[in-house]
């Protein structure tokens, strides 16, 4: 953009809301950033995936630096309530994957919506003070060493060729994400899924790190995963591919938000703004294996076809309602014990 139109551009958005000015801020949200030069960054995703975010974005901010505070969800929400209680919250920006345990805390944080609000998918949101700087998906794996008839379908994971634990799985119970995907194949394939499944036999792993390893060793042929989770073995050159299935790709929005109490909010807008912007949000599927909650994706993954594959989002009160019966109900059909 030359300066003249940059000129232009300044004058004619004069007196418009902040959102509609620029793709990131307005050029004084992003002075006053800057002036800050810093900001400190809670999140219960992984340390590796986020030192990859924060490097992203210090190429286009240079003068932000990120200080990153990583813990797993509920030592995070433990974290955040103990040190508000004390009036001591050193968070600028808070990203965690349980939009429940986000939406109890809700009054910590702060208004706040980035310049493309339009943009997001309604049903991702839980409050209006929290956003989607992260979406995953569920995606169905398999080795490629050892599968000749790869699964098309989520349903293709109840034929009995694939029995004998030929097809691993994380536990309902194990976390937000894994009840995502237990509530999708419930709501979406049918009150007989699980059943049909269990009967297969299916080897049971407490998360998607362990199960992905023993996927690309071997151990299982098939396996239901997040796509971001084996993402990078697949780039990383492993014997495993991935595919979205046509019923539908779960969801997890993730609900990211500014506490009232930032030390840096104009540092903290800046970064969730150029996050959930279109450059950020294509920088996540592109390098991470992300998915995202943009109505109109800025790219789609490796085997993504728009025309047949569809997101799936889990309604929130029925999230928060059916979560304790359901999982309990997996883990009778499943034969799992806690």
């Amino acid at each position: 953009m030359t300066i003249v139109t940059a000129f232009g551009l300044a004058v004619s958005l004069a007196g418009m809301p902040v959102w509609a000015q620029n793709e990131f801020g307005s050029k004084e949200l992003i002075a006053a950033a800057e002036k800050e030069g810093q900001l400190t960054y809670y999140t219960a995703n992984f340390a590796e995936t986020e030192q990859e975010v924060i490097k992203e974005f210090n190429k286009r901010f240079p003068k932000v630096k990120v200080s990153m505070v990583r813990a797993p969800g509920g030592q995070l929400i433990t974290r955040i309530k103990t040190e508000a209680a004390a009036g001591k919250l050193a968070a600028d920006v808070v990203d965690h994957s349980d939009r429940g345990l986000m939406k109890e805390l809700e009054d910590l944080f702060q208004d706040y919506a980035p310049p493309n609000a339009a943009d997001y998918r309604p049903d991702a949101l839980v409050s209006p003070k929290f956003w989607p700087g992260v979406t995953l998906g569920w995606a169905i794996a398999y080795n490629t060493a050892i599968v000749k008839n790869a699964p098309k379908t989520w349903m293709d994971l109840t034929k009995p060729e694939y029995k004998g634990k030929l097809i691993g799985q994380v536990v309902a119970p194990s976390g937000g994400t894994t009840w995502t995907r237990s509530m999708f194949e419930r709501q979406v394939l049918g009150e007989d899924y699980w059943k049909k499944q269990a009967e297969l036999g299916i080897a049971m792993y407490p998360s998607g790190a362990p199960l992905s390893d023993a996927l690309v060793r071997g151990e299982v042929s098939i396996a239901p995963l997040l796509y971001n989770i084996i993402y990078t073995k697949i780039v990383d050159g492993a014997p495993a591919e991935a595919i979205f299935a046509p019923e539908g790709v779960p969801i997890i929005p993730y609900a990211d938000g500014i506490p009232k109490t930032a030390k840096n909010p104009n540092a903290a807008k800046l970064f969730m703004n150029w996050r959930l912007s279109k450059e950020g949000q294509a920088f996540q599927i592109a390098k991470l294996g992300n998915i995202t909650s943009l109505k109109e994706p800025p790219a789609f993954p490796k085997g993504w076809d728009p025309k047949v594959v569809k997101v799936w989002v889990p309604n929130f009160e029925q999230f928060e309602k059916l979560r304790t019966p359901w999982i309990d109900e997996w883990n009778k059909t499943y034969g799992y014990r806690q």
